[in-house]
């Protein structure tokens, strides 16, 4: 009965609708692994239902191109014992959960909350060998498990990543780059379980990588073209940088993927013009690149599309207008559910892009003001199918970070307010650098 309310019509997102029923009645203070393996106790009890979902996963992965699915088997069957007997007491302290199959425990763990992942890989060796091998990630990635989070460098605090759902600050650990990466100007993007922080060391161009697997530092293999203030952005596994500076200053127009499951960069056709100071964004499958300065002078106002399947770009004109200044930073834009939307740094608006033709709409005013340092220390950033702003202020107990929140899609007439979806204390006032990482 449960299950005729959901309205997917694929078998693997059933268990999720019900999940979402059993929950209602869990008690709230009980650890989110316990909700989840309580509800898979109960779904178990259909087996067909279960052989089926796993028939789909099966498909699912028959069907992804960028999958190493031998690999990705081996792992699998390693990390499942044998039906029938298997549920012996003598075989119990094998499992990855106790009392339960193997297959129905991998279930569990997908939709499990991946902040709880660090804590359930203390519990035993399988599961830290599970856990730690990054499986659970690819799995929650074919299931279209998504969770965001933000990570966040403001003036007064190291890296941190907010978990929007548990409301739970987290620090990363120390990054272990010289003091000129410390104190130099840094870029950063999330792609799938990689958080890659750009800027300068020393000895030149530098990238650091932190894996959201493993939860440590390491260095990043270097771009074939390294570079400083370009267009970037990631879908999936995969993100694109596009122009920027290199280290003589040279304003490029080359642009490159890069490839988180194979920690790679491959060099992509050239844009039609050079451009720095430019932004990054996917939208409908698309990459695009908007704004930013040909030279230290002469602002772009077009922008660039690049589609990955024909390997060529698609000059946009005016899809920018006014472009942005030298002192300005590069332009705040977000997509949320495909649509674009940018925030204004000289009129403090939201506006958005209408595709159809090539204009923008003001939608409503932002919580902050962005014009006070030319778009500099402030994030306007995509997280899920909300837009966030992040900025600082001076509030009674010092300088603090507050991070704003809206869903356009439940904003019809645009009326509805802000809501704030957390303040940092003590973190300053200046947000230096911010990614969304989904998986």
């Amino acid at each position: 009965m449960e299950m005729q309310d959901c309205k997917s019509s694929t078998i693997v997102v059933a268990p999720r609708c019900v999940l979402s029923q059993l929950l209602r009645f869990f008690d709230q203070d009980h650890g989110s692994s316990q909700k989840y393996i309580l509800a898979y106790m109960l779904l178990a009890r259909n087996w067909n239902l279960l052989q089926e979902v796993e028939r789909n996963i099966y498909e699912k992965e028959s069907y992804m191109p960028n999958l190493d699915r031998p690999g990705l088997k081996k792992k699998r069957h390693a990390a499942r014992t044998q039906t029938g007997s298997d549920y012996g007491d003598q075989r119990s302290n094998d499992r990855l959960l106790p009392g339960l199959h193997d297959d129905i425990a991998l279930d569990c763990l997908t939709w499990t909350c991946r902040s709880d992942y660090p804590s359930l890989a203390c519990v035993n060796k399988r599961l830290n060998l599970l856990i730690n091998s990054g499986y659970l990630y690819k799995l929650r990635r074919f299931l279209g498990i998504v969770e965001h989070w933000v990570y966040l460098a403001c003036s007064l605090m190291p890296w941190e990543a907010f978990d929007p759902l548990r409301q739970r600050w987290m620090r990363l650990p120390r990054m272990p780059c010289d003091d000129c990466f410390s104190y130099a100007d840094k870029e950063s993007l999330a792609v799938g379980t990689h958080l890659l922080v750009f800027g300068r060391e020393l000895t030149g161009f530098a990238i650091w990588m932190y894996s959201l697997v493993r939860r440590d530092w390491s260095r990043c293999p270097l771009m074939n073209i390294p570079r400083c203030l370009f267009g970037s952005s990631s879908s999936g596994e995969i993100a694109i940088v596009a122009g920027g500076s290199d280290r003589n200053g040279h304003v490029l127009k080359c642009a490159e993927l890069y490839n988180s499951e194979l920690r790679s960069w491959e060099t992509l056709p050239d844009m039609y013009l050079p451009r720095r100071l430019c932004s990054g964004f996917f939208m409908d499958g698309k990459f695009y690149v908007i704004g930013g300065m040909s030279n230290h002078i002469d602002s772009l106002t077009c922008g660039e599309e690049y589609n990955l399947q024909t390997r060529t770009w698609r000059r946009i004109r005016n899809m920018y207008p006014g472009g942005n200044r030298a002192t300005q930073s590069p332009p705040l834009v977000a997509v949320v559910n495909n649509q674009l939307y940018a925030a204004d740094q000289s009129t403090n608006e939201v506006k958005k892009y209408e595709k159809e033709n090539n204009t923008w709409n003001v939608v409503r005013p932002l919580p902050v003001r962005a014009d006070s340092s030319n778009g500099w220390g402030l994030a306007f950033k995509a997280c899920g199918d909300k837009l966030l702003v992040i900025g600082g202020r001076r509030g009674p107990q010092g300088e603090v970070i507050v991070m704003h929140s809206w869903c356009p899609e439940d904003d019809n007439n645009g009326e509805a307010e802000w809501d704030i979806l957390s303040v940092r204390e003590r973190a300053g006032a200046f947000v230096y650098n911010c990614a969304i990482m989904g998986c």
